[in-house]
């Protein structure tokens, strides 16, 4: 298990499940954002943890890109009872629990997007639990795995470690190339750069 994101690795490895505390959640998907536009990619984040407004704001004080971000956004709808006006770069879902609509619009976004350079933010997949039994979290996650394989289109999943319970980690663990816990000191890796009893 790997402590800091590089994003160099997306060339190999594909999929990521990074996991933060909760205090950090915020902060390491900003990290992220940054590194990714930095190095040329175009990110869709598909947010189920805060409105896509709250997020674009906290990006815009970081100096992020806006125009590199595109948004799925499955919490506004479900907290507003509607589509706010004028927001382009989103695309918006009735709920984080109607996994049909959100697979829909992962596609729909995803597909116009060959030839770019794009990379797929799940935001977060602990916060689902709120809404779906894990077993669908599980499925749902496995879906969007298999299909960025097929679309060759790298992703990173964010979760709340204390915030999953194991079966599901230990089979989020299975759907990706790697995990990396991006709230582990250094210090803790042993001599291969892993951590312990990993």
């Amino acid at each position: 298990m790997e402590t800091q994101f590089d994003i160099g690795r997306l060339g190999q490895e594909k999929l990521f499940l990074v996991l933060s505390s909760a205090e950090r959640l915020r902060q390491n998907n900003i990290r992220v954002i940054k590194t990714l536009i930095g190095r040329g990619y175009r990110v869709v984040v598909i947010t189920t943890n805060q409105p896509s407004a709250i997020l674009k704001k906290h990006y815009a004080a970081e100096g992020i890109d806006m125009g590199k971000v595109t948004f799925i956004d499955a919490i506004t709808k479900y907290a507003i009872g509607r589509i706010p006006e004028g927001e382009t770069d989103t695309k918006f879902v009735n709920s984080p629990s109607n996994l049909t609509d959100l697979g829909i619009a992962i596609t729909e976004v995803l597909n116009p997007a060959s030839g770019e350079k794009t990379c797929l933010l799940f935001d977060s997949i602990s916060t689902m639990l709120i809404y779906l039994p894990s077993i669908h979290i599980s499925k749902f996650i496995h879906f969007v795995t298999s299909k960025l394989r097929l679309l060759d289109v790298p992703g990173i999943f964010l979760a709340v470690e204390k915030g999953i319970d194991p079966l599901l980690l230990t089979q989020l663990t299975t759907y990706v190339d790697d995990v990396i816990d991006m709230d582990k000191p250094p210090g803790i890796l042993g001599p291969d750069g892993k951590s312990p009893g990993t």
